[in-house]
């Protein structure tokens, strides 16, 4: 059997348990696959907003959410900064379910002494904050575009084409959403740099990435709807993103993560 990979600390967000388009069997490989001292839960992990109009919880998310829990009994530091999607919970911040710590934001030291800021991010986002009914009709919007995307890969896997994300191509190519994106990334590196911190993890956009803003750090661990994504911590304290879907078969090929020097190369950053 394939030992687990050990990592640090771990970040995964905008999970979105609950809708059909959550990548739940890859994400429980993921954390079934894996081992780490902290594991952050950064927000949207269940998705209440779709919940409230079609519940869809299958065996499969169940699992998730019994998994991480055992990662959380068996000693890992488990820490759930909620989200937008999933924002009930923050009413419960500061208070411990079945060893895991519910917090509205997190700060993380890494190995290496780096103080960096963990927030879902929907705190600085003018559409949320201001307009929830426009933010509510964009989340319709995307899942219209993750149910066409389904339909689009249930024949790319009759091809033998691999995994297509039609939501994050549109992301990449349409000029507004490319600014909204920057201007996302501009602000809350702002707020890191006003708290004196090293740099901010957050996910919210659906968009991992490794950023150095000025010496100030922004990262993204992305999502389980669309990229497969993850942010890891090494020992050593250096970052970086897993693209799991892609990269899996790899990284469990060379065996023990931290000591092999082939795997860190395979694992990428925007």
């Amino acid at each position: 059997m394939t030992s687990p990979l050990h990592f640090r600390a771990i970040w995964i967000s905008d999970v979105h348990l609950g809708i059909r388009a959550c990548k739940a069997e890859f994400l429980l490989d993921f954390l079934k696959q894996t081992q780490s001292d902290y594991l952050y839960l950064v927000g949207d992990v269940i998705d209440l907003w779709s919940m409230k109009t079609f519940w869809y919880w299958p065996k499969l998310h169940n699992d998730v959410v019994q998994t991480i829990l055992n990662k959380a009994a068996n000693g890992a530091k488990v820490i759930y900064v909620p989200g937008n999607h999933d924002e009930l919970f923050r009413d419960y911040a500061g208070h411990t379910f079945g060893k895991v710590r519910i917090c509205t934001e997190a700060v993380h030291k890494t190995a290496d002494g780096r103080r960096l800021l963990v927030i879902h991010g929907d705190e600085f986002d003018s559409v949320v904050k201001y307009s929830k009914w426009l933010a509510k009709l964009g989340s319709g919007m995307y899942e219209f575009l993750l149910f066409a995307n389904r339909g689009i890969n249930f024949f790319r896997r009759k091809f033998g084409f691999p995994y297509w994300s039609l939501a994050a191509y549109l992301k990449h190519k349409v000029k507004n959403a490319v600014s909204y994106i920057s201007k996302f990334e501009e602000v809350l590196v702002h707020e890191a740099r006003k708290r004196k911190l090293h740099g901010v993890i957050c996910g919210h956009i659906h968009k991992a990435a490794i950023e150095d803003f000025d010496g100030v750090l922004y990262c993204n661990d992305g999502d389980w709807v669309e990229s497969c994504t993850a942010l890891v911590e090494h020992p050593d304290g250096a970052l970086a993103v897993i693209r799991w879907a892609e990269e899996s078969v790899f990284l469990l090929k060379e065996g023990e993560y931290e000591n092999s020097s082939s795997q860190r190369r395979l694992v990428s950053a925007d």
